[in-house]
């Protein structure tokens, strides 16, 4: 199955809802959608890295599928399940459940903690996923820095095209850019390589990336498209001004705990997505008062998300 090219564009990566106390919180669903969708958002990755996957149950996980099942129709948004994880037959009923609620597509990460130490491994392990949803396409995804599974994806595209009839493409989350040109020309455009980096989403264009999955879409969009936007008209200095602007965002809130950060982040905008997970931290009240400060000095209202109002 060649790509549907459902990735060719900017696509967040959403964060998973929980109530204070922490327990899943699957009715935030619909205002996450009317927020993405309202700042031109179509395609969102759900329950992946940036959704805590692997702090969700596998009952969380499905009800994250059915609430966004329900949620995505009335904005025309497509919806990719992240099914990925360390035990085979969970990942497959995912799969399974995904096909079942009408998701766009499925993806699966490596397995972490016994991992497939040849590409033979891989591939078998990717197959046995994909064809529990055997009419949605399917896309590995390669996150080395998480998986530690450093396996070169030409390599992937090469030995899993013949193997994984629903294979649409890989979402690269991977700084090594040289990897990315060899597995693009291996894709030839059959399939969708969707980069997975938002701070060095600029490198990626100029090496042949079309489109982009990533966490700080969730709540700033137009920062993106506007870089994007630069890049294909030739303006390079703003394409670098609007990289650089992004890099400086996103050191913002790592310097006081990413995923809490932005969680806080999207809650201040409108969208209740509660705290991180343990053992994630969340950033105290000052913490994020500071932080707002940071990004305003960053021009965030010109090129942050419209808030709910």
């Amino acid at each position: 199955m060649s790509s549907d090219r459902s990735m060719s564009s900017l696509v967040s990566a959403v964060h998973t809802p929980f109530r204070a106390d922490g327990s899943l919180a699957p009715e935030v669903v619909a205002t996450q959608a009317a927020f993405l969708a309202a700042n031109g958002i179509r395609t969102v990755f759900v329950t992946g890295t940036t959704g805590e996957c692997h702090s969700l149950t596998h009952d969380e996980r499905r009800a994250m599928f059915d609430a966004w099942a329900e949620a995505s129709p009335a904005h025309g948004m497509r919806v990719m399940a992240h099914v990925g994880g360390n035990v085979l037959e969970e990942a497959r009923a995912l799969a399974r459940h995904a096909a079942a609620r009408g998701l766009s597509a499925i993806s699966a990460l490596a397995p972490s903690y016994y991992r497939p130490a040849t590409m033979d491994a891989l591939v078998e392990w990717c197959a046995a996923i994909a064809a529990e949803a055997p009419d949605l396409p399917f896309y590995y995804y390669d996150i080395p820095s998480m998986t530690g599974v450093t396996l070169p994806i030409d390599r992937f595209l090469r030995e899993a095209g013949a193997r994984i009839p629903t294979l649409a493409g890989v979402k690269f989350t991977n700084l090594d850019l040289v990897s990315y040109r060899r597995s693009l020309d291996v894709a030839a455009g059959r399939y969708d390589l969707p980069w997975g980096t938002d701070e060095a989403l600029l490198g990626a264009l100029a090496t042949g990336a079309r489109g982009a999955v990533g966490s700080t879409y969730n709540w700033a969009p137009a920062l993106y498209a506007g870089l994007m936007d630069a890049f294909a008209r030739g303006d390079l200095a703003e394409a670098q001004q609007r990289q650089s602007t992004a890099v400086a965002m996103i050191d913002a809130l790592s310097s006081v705990g990413f995923m809490g950060a932005a969680k806080a982040l999207m809650t201040h905008l409108g969208v209740p997505v509660g705290p991180a997970r343990a053992p994630l931290g969340n950033p105290s009240p000052s913490a994020i008062d500071a932080l707002l400060q940071r990004l305003d000095a960053l021009g965030f209202e010109s090129w942050g998300a419209r808030p709910v109002s």
